[in-house]
Formats: C-alpha cells, sequence, structure tokens
C-alpha cells in the first residue's frame, strides 16, 4: 500500500498541537513546583513555556491562514502568513526574555529561601521532554522547509536552555549553601540573554522571506539545471526564485531557436514548465519567458 503524501502545512500543524499540549502540562508543573519549591528560575521556566504556548498558538493561526488557497485578491496564496508567524514568534521570544531578565534582577536583589532539592528532578525531566521536542520540531521545520515551524522548534530549546540553567543555578546553591540562595535567579539571567540570541537569529530568515529574498543556490542551481535538460532549451538567461509560505516560484527566462514559431516557442515554455512542477521541489508555479538565443 502506497504511503500518504501529507502536506506540508498539515505535518506543521500537527507538530504545533503536539507542542501547546505539552507546554501546558509543562506550565502546571513547573509553576506549581517552582513556587513550592522556592526557584524562581523554575518560575521564569513556567513563564518562558506559557510564551511557547502564546506563540505556538500563533503560529497554528498562521499556518492555517497559509493554507488557504489563492483568490482574487490573493493571486500568489497566503503564504506569507507563514514567515509572519516566524517574525511574531521570534519578538515573542524576545518579550520572554526580557521578562525574565527583569524578574530574575528583582529576585537577585531580594532575599528569598533556598531552592528545594526536588525541584532539580523537576527540572531534569523537563530537559529531556524539551530537548526531544525540539529535535522533532526541527526535523519537521527542516523536511518542509519552514522557517515559522524552525522558529517554534527554538522556542522549545530556549525553554530547555532555561531548565539548564536553573539546574546548574540550584546545584551551587544547594552545595554553596547559605548566602547564595540566588543562584538560581543568576542562572535565570544568564538563560534570558541566550534565549534573546536566539530570537535575533530566528528573526533574520523570516524578514528575508518577507523580503523575497533568494532562497538558497541549492534550489535556484536545481531549476536551471532542470530547465536545461529540455533540449530545446539553448541556454538559462535568467532564473529568479522566491519563497512563499511553503512553496517557491519561478520566474525563468530561457534562449530557444530564434527562427521557430510562436506556438513552437509557446509549447518549450510549457514543457520547462510543467517539468519544473513535476520536480518535487514544491514549485507552485513558473513563469516562462522566452529569448532568441544568440542575439
Amino acid at each position: 500500500m502506497a504511503a500518504i503524501d501529507v502536506h506540508p502545512s498539515v505535518k506543521a500543524i500537527r507538530t504545533t498541537q503536539i507542542g501547546i499540549g505539552i507546554s501546558i502540562l509543562l506550565v502546571i508543573l513547573k509553576a506549581v513546583s517552582g513556587n513550592i519549591g522556592h526557584s524562581y528560575a523554575l518560575v521564569a521556566d513556567a513563564t518562558e513555556t506559557g510564551a511557547d504556548i502564546f506563540s505556538s498558538t500563533l503560529l497554528w493561526i498562521g499556518l492555517k491562514i497559509a493554507m488557504k488557497p489563492a483568490d482574487t485578491k490573493h493571486p500568489y496564496g497566503h503564504g506569507k502568513a507563514e514567515p509572519i508567524a516566524s517574525i511574531v514568534i521570534s519578538f515573542c521570544l524576545m518579550g520572554a526574555a526580557a521578562w525574565i531578565a527583569w524578574h530574575a534582577i528583582e529576585y537577585v536583589r531580594t532575599p528569598h529561601d533556598m531552592p528545594k532539592r526536588f525541584t532539580l528532578y523537576i527540572l531534569l525531566l523537563v530537559m529531556i521532554i524539551k530537548e526531544a521536542m525540539f529535535r522533532y520540531v526541527m526535523k519537521v521545520g527542516k523536511e518542509i522547509d519552514s522557517n515559522a515551524v524552525k522558529a517554534d522548534a527554538f522556542h522549545h530549546r530556549s525553554d530547555a536552555i532555561t531548565s539548564v540553567a536553573a539546574f546548574i543555578g540550584i546545584v551551587i546553591a544547594l552545595i554553596a549553601g547559605k548566602g547564595y540562595e540566588g543562584a538560581d535567579d543568576w542562572a535565570a539571567l544568564i538563560a534570558s540573554g541566550l534565549i534573546f540570541y536566539n530570537a535575533i537569529q530566528l528573526l533574520r530568515p523570516g524578514l528575508a522571506e518577507i523580503m523575497d529574498a533568494a532562497p538558497s543556490a541549492e534550489i535556484v542551481n536545481k531549476v536551471r539545471v532542470l530547465a536545461a535538460q529540455v533540449a530545446e532549451v539553448k541556454q538559462i538567461e535568467k532564473c529568479y526564485v522566491r519563497k512563499m509560505g511553503f512553496d517557491y516560484f519561478v520566474d525563468l527566462h530561457i534562449e530557444i531557436d530564434p527562427e521557430i514559431t510562436v506556438a513552437e516557442g509557446h509549447r518549450i515554455a510549457h514543457i520547462v514548465k510543467d517539468k519544473l512542477l513535476a520536480s518535487g521541489l514544491s514549485i507552485k508555479d513558473v513563469l516562462v519567458h522566452i529569448e532568441p538565443y544568440g542575439s
């Protein structure tokens, strides 16, 4: 029995739903454990996971919009909703980092009880779950070439980073004893810097896609090679590729024999277009412009 080909947007939504469900459970676990165990780093971790839920919900909405077919007002479809979602997620990460940093500084300056030992086991569980989620979501993001899904994956990784920092901070506090109660608060502060850095890194590809930046040279070269394989194509003059959500749109200038008829040139252009659409490169549409060879 042949495998069913699942659309990239369906895969993306599925990973988002799984992430939201897991994050809701972890928020409750971390918030309760952090308050009972006197660990602000764990409470901050819960806040970061809460930001995960919010941003993943935004991603879900963005993906649903990106799935809408083209219409008269949006002849190229609604794919730009996907990079917009990745940009919003990046800003959510920045906001979460700033919130954690602000409150970590507040707690560093405020005397409080020593973190409880059991919080280490909670953090260890969280690290394992969140790193596994990062790897799973990132794998899907790379498979479907989605910046928004990759950004959502880094939300899980940033959560794991916060948990690692909190774990180290609590270990230091428990070993060093009295006077080091704020070690996990400093850990949360350091983690916020790492989260903010990741947010900046994630913002760039989303902005590039919104600005119609060229995709990787690998995609462009594959398009040129496939078009050149058509026997009647003498040369590829220009090749422009832009990404729209999960799909690519191609503008191609090909050079052919200048002595052939318009009808024959039209036929060749359709052969090139059909070859690219059937290439498996997620190409949505191709615009082929005919040029006379040797002019």
